[in-house]
């Protein structure tokens, strides 16, 4: 558990909430102070939902603590089972409701005595993981619990279907682009001729928990949320999962290959013949997803050779870095993630793709980084678009945490080959300015773009005549930032105090390969 103004994965009970109330008919009350019940807000206003948010706070004030909150917690969760029977209620402490070392387990075991729904409270260390790994810590305890309850009635069903299908694992609700991503992915399969038997848990029928282990294969496109969800039938009954990411077409490619392989294990008993997607992948490829298409062609040749850097999570991260890199030939100076847990395999995925690797969960240190580098384009968080505005360099936002400007209402996955078709377009706007941000004179407007004058870090500035403030006005916005810093730069290492035109192409010179 950390204290800090910025954080890129929030705390476990937010994980918690995401699983819980991405199941369908499934209730979490949530053991918290005042201050901590803010994800019902979070959730209408980001995922704009139309029903409300099933979550209900428990709130634990000096009274409740004085008198002991046992009473209260198991109160609202029978009355939460009288008023809407569902078929779980998960109880979940926050961080600072933790502190009170209640027993949960001993509250749960008071509701279960009146109840009729399911309780359970989430077996998560709340000081130990974050946001991420809680949810998919709560998602894999769930469908435990459900799968080992059937298997004790009796009722669980291992036989395969008739057809080929697959489970999709770790869709959940405030996903980055989640919804999206999902309904791209079930595109994908239909079009592969693969049923989906479920989708955990965005939707998810508990009811169907039975049904889990019929699907020939897995699928999990995120490794923050789904993996130990998949692993568990992967123990228990040998499932197979497919942990690829169809991030752009070269992955989309790779992820379809791989469950062609798990499909045709089952193909050859129960279907004449075995499957081949190679047709399905070179028709998407070179007809459909026009991402393969306009990385060749002369207009998307601009930003070839130019530089960015890449900070976000494990999976978004590493899937930009190889399509800016492969696809896109762009180099890419630092690509990092705040999945610290994940170094070994992110570095694995972009191994030799990039100048320098950064892990780290210190959005200051990603942001100094960041202004050293001063690449053209960033791909990162919503904290990474501060960084960029704040030294003038523009930022593509590719993972969580965001605005509300990222939960967009129009269809925009990340995934499949309509996503790779988003991700071409969010790469090419990024390395291409509007008309606004060009010289005046080309235009025939006025240029009112103020200049940036200085990083954070400066702590004062250089004089600069008035034919040197009107040639850097003629530069383009989008570069503007970084030929004053670097002029600025070259001005302190040879003593100059007042920076002319003169200064300006000496400086150009030096710094020229």
């Amino acid at each position: 558990m950390k204290s800090a103004y910025w954080m890129y994965a929030g705390p476990a009970h937010i994980g918690t909430l995401r699983v819980a109330s991405s199941f369908k008919n499934v209730h979490a009350v949530m053991h918290a102070p005042l201050g901590d019940d803010y994800f019902n807000v979070m959730r209408s206003m980001l995922e704009r939902e139309r029903d409300f948010t099933p979550v209900t706070a428990s709130i634990a004030d000096r009274h409740v603590l004085a008198r002991g909150s046992q009473e209260k917690v198991a109160n609202n969760m029978n009355r939460k089972d009288e008023e809407q029977r569902p078929d779980l209620i998960v109880l979940t402490p926050t961080c600072t409701s933790s502190t009170s070392q209640e027993d949960l387990q001993n509250l749960v075991n008071r509701a279960l005595i009146s109840s009729t729904s399911d309780v359970i409270s989430a077996d998560v260390n709340h000081y130990r993981v974050n946001e991420l790994q809680a949810a998919d810590r709560t998602s894999e305890q769930i469908v435990r619990h459900y799968v080992n309850k059937a298997i004790e009635r009796g009722a669980l069903n291992r036989s395969v279907t008739d057809a080929p299908s697959a489970n999709i694992i770790g869709m959940s609700t405030l996903g980055f682009h989640a919804q999206h991503d999902c309904r791209e992915l079930k595109r994908l399969l239909q079009g592969l001729g693969i049923l989906v038997n479920q989708i955990i848990p965005e939707g998810a029928s508990l009811k169907d928990s039975k049904d889990l282990p019929r699907a020939w294969s897995n699928t999990v496109p995120h490794r923050e949320a789904g993996p130990m969800t998949a692993i568990f039938p992967k123990k228990e009954f040998g499932m197979p999962h497919v942990s690829i990411t169809p991030a752009g077409p070269s992955d989309a490619a790779d992820f379809i290959g791989r469950l062609e392989g798990y499909i045709n294990a089952w193909a050859s008993v129960l279907l004449e013949k075995g499957v081949d997607y190679e047709p399905y992948v070179v028709n998407q490829t070179r007809f459909v997803s026009q991402a393969a298409w306009f990385s060749r062609t002369i207009d998307c040749q601009n930003p070839t050779g130019r530089e960015a850097v890449v900070s976000g999570d494990a999976t978004h991260a590493a899937s930009i870095t190889k399509i800016l890199v492969k696809e896109m030939g762009i180099r890419v100076r630092r690509s990092g993630t705040h999945r610290k847990h994940d170094t070994e395999w992110f570095n694995e995925q972009i191994q030799g793709l990039c100048d320098e690797i950064l892990v780290t969960e210190n959005h200051t240190e990603v942001g100094d980084a960041t202004a050293r580098v001063e690449p053209s384009a960033i791909f990162g968080t919503q904290t990474e678009r501060h960084t960029g505005k704040r030294i003038n360099i523009p930022c593509g936002v590719i993972p969580s945490p965001v605005h509300i400007q990222n939960f967009p209402l129009g269809y925009r996955p990340l995934l499949g080959y309509e996503g790779a078709n988003q991700i071409a377009d969010s790469v090419y706007n990024s390395f291409n300015p509007g008309m606004e941000d060009y010289p005046s004179d080309v235009s025939g407007g006025h240029d009112t773009k103020g200049v940036v004058t200085k990083l954070s870090s400066n702590k004062e500035d250089l004089k600069r005549t008035t034919e040197s403030q009107l040639e850097l006005s003629k530069i383009p916005g989008f570069v503007r930032g970084k030929i004053k810093r670097k002029t600025e730069v070259f001005a302190k290492q040879n003593n100059i105090l007042e920076i002319t035109i003169d200064v300006m192409y000496a400086a150009r010179e030096s710094f020229s390969p």
